[in-house]
């Protein structure tokens, strides 16, 4: 009668104290795990973003060469570039939806500088058909592409680490371990629109 009083009581301890701290290791190690992931994701965004910002003073000289190329054009490039490469995104900034805001924004420039020079280069078929340009194209083109893998790919793990923490009883663990809410990328109001330039 002893131990079945004894081993009562170590069920109950068992099914109030350890079980839940169990549960609750688990999902914080499960956290963790998802946070290292964002993060992974994001250094694949930065990683495409410094490809193309290498790509452009090659690209910005190569356009230079032909004389009557116009110069606003080139600067707004360069100016946007410079911009973005004056912001860091630490995974502190992941969590705070103003400054990453600042940072999607800056990149969005710098795309919006690119396609407006893009089309104003359409003027220039001497330029189109230099083999150092074609070839910047291919790359930045490439880039590009890879950025738009990177974003979608990136915003897949924060959907995922998002509803860990938010969904019951994640929300709880959550809030006590300081794990927050990921942003997302979202496309500018107007990205939808291609650039015009009227000559």
């Amino acid at each position: 009668m002893k131990y079945k009083g004894l081993i009562i009581a170590l069920a109950i301890i068992f099914v109030i104290i350890i079980l839940p701290a169990g549960c609750g290791v688990s999902k914080y190690n499960s956290f963790v795990k998802q946070n290292e992931v964002v993060t992974g994701a994001w250094s694949k965004v930065e990683t495409q973003y410094q490809r193309r910002a290498d790509l452009i003073p090659n690209l910005v000289n190569t356009v230079k060469g032909y004389a009557n190329f116009e110069q606003k054009t080139l600067t707004d490039v360069i100016e946007a570039r410079g911009k973005v490469a004056q912001m860091s995104v630490t995974k502190e900034v992941l969590d705070d939806p103003a400054t990453f805001q600042k940072f999607q924004q800056s990149q969005s420039a710098l795309s919006g500088a690119l396609s407006r020079l893009m089309v104003v280069v359409e003027k220039y078929p001497d330029l189109k058909a230099n083999e150092n340009f074609k070839n910047l194209m291919i790359q930045l083109e490439g880039t590009e592409n890879r950025i738009t893998v990177a974003r979608n790919d990136f915003n897949t793990v924060v959907q995922d680490y998002n509803t860990s923490v938010k969904v019951f009883p994640g929300v709880l663990l959550a809030n006590m371990f300081g794990f927050r809410e990921k942003q997302y990328f979202k496309s500018e109001v107007g990205s939808e629109k291609a650039p015009q330039v009227k000559f």
